[in-house]
């Protein structure tokens, strides 16, 4: 752990990150288990009318890696949860861009007619407003339990582009206007790659929703939810199991143990459930089909468990 110390990139050593239960110096390494659920996230799929340049799903056009979930296989998974009372207050829906798959509103009228909070990460462009006006009436319906997390990855055209490509600012930002206008429960999900502080970014995003009239406060930080930046091939500390008083925080308060997150891999007969968001493509990560499976230790045997999660302090539930 003496390496936390800041110091120059360079590539993850190849010892790293190698055995579930013990780190490359032969530490016991640091798990997380699933104390309660308290949101459960579904990959819609990896297809995406974008491709990013940093995208850690890798979504495309063409990537259908994973695939769409389908209303069935949600509904499947809120009985289960009801049926063993796991208490589970939000369904979280990731991509690819969720509004993609064509079981999208379907799925969401499921979710939140069984009293759960939904929240749905989209970068607000033509996929959802192709579905605007039934997304209006869920909104109509069943207001603030609906929240839209808008992927802006910085307060400026020039930046974001970058990353998402041209042309991708202006329908982003009528997407979101649009949301804004018609009285959505929205947040904000930027990136921290620019080499800005948290501040100077807040203070970036406040100026951009005074100016586009967005009804926001940029210092608010479920509001404005800034991740920090994810390269599994750059080198970072593994955690063991003296870390956790050394970086000032606890199992308890890592995603994987109040989260799951489920996906479905081409071509497979069902889908499989995952400790988060970050750790779709990884087998070694499956933690079986069910729910109920998915109660056990996670050892923290991965870049992004140490970046993003424990020394970055984020989480995708913001």
């Amino acid at each position: 752990m003496d390496d936390i110390v800041a110091q120059p990139l360079r590539l993850l050593d190849p010892r790293k990150f190698r055995d579930r239960w013990t780190t490359a110096d032969g530490e016991p390494r640091a798990s997380v288990h699933l104390k309660k659920l308290e949101t459960l996230w579904f990959c819609t799929g990896t297809l995406c009318n974008l491709t990013c340049e940093h995208c850690y799903i890798e979504s495309s056009p063409s990537n259908d890696s994973l695939v769409y979930i389908t209303t069935d296989e949600v509904v499947a998974y809120l009985d289960e949860i009801e049926n063993e009372a796991y208490g589970t207050k939000t369904i979280a829906f990731t991509g690819g861009e969720p509004f993609m798959n064509p079981d999208m509103i379907p799925i969401l009228q499921a979710v939140l007619e069984r009293g759960y909070d939904a929240l749905v990460l989209t970068n607000a462009m033509k996929p959802m407003m192709k579905v605007s006006e039934p997304l209006l009436e869920l909104q109509q319906q069943y207001g603030d339990r609906l929240t839209m997390r808008i992927s802006i990855d910085h307060y400026s055209k020039d930046v974001h582009e970058q990353e998402r490509g041209k042309r991708s600012w202006d329908p982003a930002i009528r997407g979101m206007q649009w949301l804004s206008e018609h009285g959505f429960h929205i947040d904000i999900a930027g990136r921290l790659f620019s080499g800005e502080t948290d501040e100077q970014m807040r203070s970036g995003f406040a100026r951009l929703f005074e100016r586009q009239g967005i009804n926001m406060d940029a210092w608010n930080r479920h509001q404005l939810v800034l991740f920090p930046e994810m390269d599994e091939s750059l080198d970072v500390p593994e955690i063991t199991t003296a870390c956790w008083n050394k970086v000032g925080t606890k199992p308890d308060d890592q995603m994987c143990a109040t989260s799951r997150m489920v996906i479905k891999r081409k071509g497979a007969d069902h889908p499989v459930v995952v400790p988060c968001t970050l750790l779709p493509y990884q087998p070694e990560f499956e933690l079986g089909q069910t729910l109920k499976e998915s109660f056990q230790e996670v050892p923290l045997n991965h870049p992004h468990c140490a970046k993003f999660c424990v020394l970055g302090g984020a989480s995708c539930s913001g």
